[in-house]
C-alpha cells in the first residue's frame, strides 16, 4: 500500500495512492507498506532515489543499513511489532530522507506509525518537513520501547512476588507457568534491547549529518536528548535481563531444593525401615534348628517389639541432629 501525507492548513492530510496513480508533489510523509514493485518505481521516479528491498533492509551490516546514496539519507532500524500479543516480534523499517520528503518503507505496522499519523492528523508544525516527521517518529518509537519495559518490569516484580513471597505460606507456585513467563519476559527484554541499539546508531548517524542537512539548533538538541533516552532504556534492558536470570536461578534453585526435600524422605524412610525388615527377613526364614525363640510363647511379640525398636531408633537420632 502506497500513502502520502500532504500539509492541509495546521495539519497533514492522509491519503492513500490508487493503484498506478503518482504521488503528488506536495507530499512531505511518503508510507510503503509491503510495496508492489509498482508503488515502488512511482516513488523512485518521484525522488530519483532507490527504494530498497526487503532483502536488502533484513542485513545487518551497519554499511548497508545507514549510508548517503544520490543525496538521500538511507537509515533502517529494527523496531517493536506485536509487543501485546503474546508472539512479538521485530521487524525492519527504512527511513530515506531526500529533498525534505521522508519515505518509510516497512512490511508490517509498528504502533508509532499510528501514533504519529493521528497526532500530525489534528496538528501539524507550521513548516512541516520529512525532518521533523522523522524526528516525531523516532520519538514514539522511543516513548513505546519505554513503555513496554515499564510493563515489563511490573510483570517481573510480580513474578518475583509468587516465587518468593506466595499469597499462601504452604501454596506451591506453578513453576511450569513461571518458568514460560520468565521465558516470554526476557525474550521481549530482548527484542527491545536490539531495537534500541539500531535505534541508538541511526540517532548517531543522523546527527553527524545533521551539518551537511543544515538542520537548525532545535532538532539537533532534540537528536542529543533522543541519544540520551535511548542509552537510559538501553540500561534499563540490561538490568532487565539480569533480573530475569537471578529469578530463573533463583526458580530452578528453589525447585531443587523441594527435590532435595522430596529425596531425603525417601532416603529416611528407607533408612528407617531397613533394620525392622532385617530382623522380618531373620524370622521369616523358616528354619527351626537353633532358632529356640521361634518356640517361645512371646516369641512373636518380641519380634515386633524388636522391629519397632530398631526403626525407632534411627528416626530419634535423625531428630537429635536435626537433619528431619
Amino acid at each position: 500500500m502506497l500513502s502520502v501525507y500532504l500539509p492541509h492548513g495546521t495539519s497533514l492530510e492522509h491519503r492513500v495512492i490508487e493503484h498506478g496513480e503518482a504521488p503528488p508533489d506536495a507530499a512531505v510523509w511518503i508510507d510503503l507498506v509491503t510495496p508492489t514493485v509498482t508503488e515502488d518505481k512511482l516513488v523512485e521516479h518521484l525522488l530519483g532515489v532507490a527504494v530498497p528491498t526487503r532483502e536488502e533492509m533484513q542485513e545487518i551490516e551497519v554499511s548497508s543499513r545507514l549510508y548517503v546514496e544520490n543525496g538521500a539519507r538511507y537509515m533502517t532500524a529494527t523496531l517493536m511489532c506485536q509487543s501485546d500479543t503474546p508472539s512479538p516480534k521485530t521487524t525492519p523499517v527504512t527511513f530515506i530522507l531526500s529533498g525534505h520528503r521522508l519515505v518509510t518503507v516497512r512490511y508490517d505496522d509498528p504502533r508509532p506509525f499510528a501514533i504519529v499519523g493521528h497526532k500530525l492528523a489534528r496538528l501539524s508544525p507550521p513548516r512541516v518537513s520529512g525532518e521533523s516527521v522523522l524526528v516525531d517518529l523516532l520519538d514514539a518509537v522511543i516513548d513505546r520501547s519505554a513503555d513496554i519495559l515499564e510493563r515489563i518490569s511490573a510483570e517481573i516484580d510480580q513474578i518475583s512476588l509468587t516465587i518468593f513471597e506466595p499469597e499462601e505460606e504452604n501454596e506451591k507456585p506453578e513453576y511450569n507457568d513461571i518458568l514460560k513467563a520468565l521465558g516470554r519476559k526476557g525474550d521481549l527484554t530482548s527484542k527491545v534491547r536490539e531495537s534500541q541499539v539500531s535505534i541508538g546508531r541511526l540517532l548517531l548517524f543522523l546527527a553527524n549529518e545533521a551539518d551537511s542537512m543544515r538542520w537548525a539548533k532545535e532538532p539537533r538538541a532534540q537528536l542529543k536528548s533522543m541519544q540520551r533516552d535511548v542509552q537510559s532504556l538501553a540500561d534499563h534492558a540490561t538490568y532487565l535481563g539480569n533480573k530475569i536470570t537471578f529469578l530463573l536461578d533463583a526458580l530452578l534453585g528453589s525447585v531443587s531444593i523441594q527435590q532435595n526435600d522430596i529425596i531425603k524422605i525417601f532416603s529416611i524412610a528407607a533408612v528407617v525401615l531397613m533394620p525392622p525388615t532385617l530382623v522380618a527377613s531373620i524370622y521369616g526364614m523358616n528354619f527351626h534348628h537353633n532358632m529356640v525363640e521361634l518356640e517361645w510363647e512371646y516369641g512373636y511379640p518380641l519380634a515386633l517389639v524388636l522391629m519397632v525398636v530398631v526403626g525407632l531408633v534411627p528416626y530419634l537420632f535423625f531428630k537429635w541432629k536435626k537433619w528431619i
